[in-house]
């Protein structure tokens, strides 16, 4: 079995169930599924040429920050030279109340000044990152900004420490404006200032920041909008004839509304849509309201939740019901399917309460087509189905939104590899389900996982607070770990399998626990952080004993092999041949070829690369009898370099030749130029071919330079000093 967790569907029975019980929901999916109603976009380009254009464009009118605007201008640095020996880069914070418009100021500023920063511009949005947890993964956040930077995910490194690093120097020779939003923590920031002359890191968040002065950051108050702003909001909004007949009962609403511009949208958009409510009516309506929302005032007599409690009270019953059932969805943005599925609705009835609250400015549309609600409004939101639902109703909601992302992320980890070893039985689950995977024009799995990996982790995060949902948890962690395979989001990964293990626990499923924990010691392991990894594997081998399923024991003994192949190869072996020796009694031959491939290069390192060629001549002859060309390829490159270290040259460049040309035909190019780079190595020796080398080592450099990776620039210098092409 593998540590990805391979292994043939005509095991499904016996891997699924292990004592007579189904581990899976009894609730057919084709009753609570919604489907995908957004636009998933294409991954983000990769490259060394790429430019990022992120910073979200305003979708109204900025009114009257003209002198924040003209603040940030004069604090751009003047030039990319730095003669008078300050700082080269600028470096700002934003604070203020939510609500106030801090990221539409920073908007309005990037759009203007795109001029300014010709390398481009990146937005990470903490958050997003942070979910409900005390402070965002700020590692996550580098990660964001290499990935804007064009590098592949191949090539990020693990660890924060390398990925800052990384940073500074790919924005070493670039003009970049990086917007960070949403900041709770000033620690967060700091460590993200791009390197490149000219360039400028705009912080965006509350009162904490002030601390970022003593890193060189100036430092901006953003106010409410004053009375003159404020009317001038209502009157683009809803008309200036409105707002001139009666200027008292404006100045009033404006007043009430706290100066807050989200307020104020969702007033102007009550305005707009009675043309027979008055500003008067209005603002007598506005006064009237209790405060509810302690962190929504901003002083005697000035409610910000009043002016949503308005808006609400207007909704038709139906839509202000699905406006309070959304304010617990756990998740940071929705489609109309998700909604659907979380409201209990069916779709024309969806479409009518999302049009209900976007047109009340309570919800607002994303370009990709989904929902999202302001922070306040959704706390507004929540607040009124605390006081108005009955509390069984949130847990039918998360148990429901659980079902449905269940059902899609296990659609989609399928899609992307059928024959994984998985200990859910989902058969009742995605029976009558239409895959929308599978169909013509559908999205791409791993893109759809990655759009929608923050909402998934929501989602565990509240099903785990449920009492009654530790199946669902468990089986839904299993088959999100499929993404962080492809996209190594460590402290997501980390934290789902945590959250899972713990639900199979719960649930009593020795061998869904014994998974989860050898999968968790994989991003525990890249984080540094190795006694917690051993100490899962520990558990994870007791949990395998008790459920005594032969393959989850295999997988168990391969994830602990990669852990001591680091610091005991004796051991790694050891653990290795228990992984072989148990996918070979369970006849699982991929999984025995693969715990055969890791031995072979267990051995290899090791110094007994005459025992590794046995055992990887082994590997890949399984692997190729089960059209596994891919990883078959990848068995064939360590034969190759198991030759290189016996002095068998010519078998050695007849095993990476042939393995780095399927795994150029089979799109696997990161380790296509591991292979070349292998045949340089050779050939530049004694006796070798050193224009054979050259044009190895100028295809890896162009795979490399495709995914952005920092190897790259070791190619082009190696390049630069080997011999002329021609």
């Amino acid at each position: 079995m593998s540590a990805e967790g391979t292994g043939g569907p005509d095991r499904a029975a016996a891997r699924n169930d292990l004592s007579g019980t189904v581990h899976g929901p009894t609730v057919q999916a084709g009753t609570i599924h919604g489907g995908i109603t957004f636009h998933v976009a294409s991954p983000p380009p990769v490259g060394t040429q790429v430019t990022p254009d992120e910073i979200p464009p305003l979708t109204v009118r900025l009114i009257n920050r003209t002198q924040g605007l003209a603040t940030l201008d004069g604090w751009l640095v003047p030039g990319t030279d730095d003669e008078d020996g300050g700082s080269s880069v600028g470096f700002a914070a934003l604070h203020g109340p939510p609500g106030v418009g801090k990221t539409a100021l920073v908007s309005r500023w990037a759009e203007r000044g795109r001029d300014r920063f010709p390398d481009g511009q990146i937005y990470v949005d903490f958050a997003a990152l942070r979910g409900e947890s005390a402070g965002a993964d700020v590692s996550e956040a580098a990660r964001c900004c290499l990935r804007s930077l064009g590098m592949d995910d191949a090539y990020i490194p693990a660890t924060f420490v390398e990925r800052v690093r990384l940073l500074r120097s790919r924005s070493a020779n670039r003009r970049l404006l990086v917007f960070l939003d949403n900041v709770t923590q000033p620690a967060q920031a700091a460590a993200l200032i791009p390197k490149g002359k000219g360039s400028f890191l705009v912080v965006a968040g509350g009162s904490g920041l002030g601390e970022l002065a003593a890193s060189g950051a100036k430092l901006m108050s953003v106010k409410p909008l004053d009375r003159d702003s404020a009317l001038e909001v209502l009157a683009d909004r809803c008309g200036a004839e409105k707002v001139a007949a009666d200027r008292f009962s404006a100045e009033r609403l404006v007043e009430l509304c706290g100066g807050l511009p989200v307020a104020l949208h969702v007033v102007a958009a009550r305005l707009a849509a009675r043309p027979r409510l008055t500003l008067a009516a209005l603002a007598k309506e506005l006064a009237d309201e209790p405060r509810r929302l302690a962190g929504m005032s901003l002083g005697k007599d000035r409610s910000v939740a009043a002016a949503f409690d308005l808006a609400y009270r207007e909704l038709a019953p139906e839509a202000a019901r699905f406006y309070r059932l959304m304010g617990w969805y756990p998740g940071a943005a929705f489609d109309a399917g998700v909604a659907a599925v979380a409201a209990g609705l069916d779709p024309g009835r969806t479409e009518d309460a999302l049009e209900a609250l976007t047109g009340a400015s309570l919800l607002e549309e994303t370009a990709d087509g989904r929902f999202r609600f302001h922070d306040l409004v959704r706390l507004h939101a929540a607040e009124r189905a605390t006081e108005e639902e009955a509390p069984a109703e949130r847990t039918a909601l998360v148990r429901r939104v659980t079902l449905h992302y269940l059902a899609l992320t296990a659609l989609a980890d399928r899609a992307i590899r059928l024959d994984r070893l998985r200990i859910a039985d989902l058969t009742r689950l995605l029976a009558g389900v239409p895959d929308p995977f599978a169909a013509e024009g559908g999205p791409k799995p791993v893109a759809w996982l990655e759009a929608e990996h923050r909402n998934i982790l929501g989602v565990l995060r509240a099903a785990a607070r449920e009492e009654g949902l530790h199946t669902e948890v468990w089986q839904l962690a299993e088959a999100f770990t499929v993404l962080f395979f492809h996209h190594r989001h460590l402290g997501d990964w980390r934290e789902s399998l945590e959250l899972g293990a713990a639900a199979a626990a719960e649930a009593l499923v020795p061998a869904a626990e014994a998974r989860l924990r050898s999968l968790l010691s994989r991003p525990l392991t890249d984080l540094g952080e190795y006694e917690a990894a051993r100490r899962e594997l520990d558990t994870a081998e007791a949990c395998a004993e008790v459920s005594d399923h032969l393959v989850v024991r295999a997988s168990v003994q391969e994830f602990s092999g990669r852990y001591w192949d680091r610091t005991d190869p004796a051991r790694a072996m050891e653990a290795y041949r228990s992984a072989l020796d148990l996918n070979t009694a369970a006849n699982e031959h991929r999984g025995a070829a693969i715990a055969s491939y890791f031995l072979g290069c267990a051995q290899d390192a090791a110094g007994d690369s005459r025992a590794a060629l046995d055992t990887l001549r082994a590997a890949q002859e399984q692997l190729a009898a089960r059209d596994d060309a891919r990883m078959a390829a990848r068995v064939h490159m360590a034969i190759g370099l198991a030759h290189d270290h016996l002095g068998e040259t010519r078998e050695a460049i007849a095993a990476l030749s042939a393995a780095a040309a399927t795994l150029r035909a089979q799109e696997a190019t990161h380790y296509e130029a591991q292979a070349l780079v292998a045949l340089a190595d050779i050939e530049e020796r004694p006796g070798g071919d050193p224009r054979e080398a050259r044009t190895r080592l100028e295809r890896a450099l162009e795979i490399y330079e495709a995914g952005g990776s920092p190897r790259a620039d070791e190619l082009r210098e190696r390049l630069a000093g080997g011999p002329a092409a021609g």
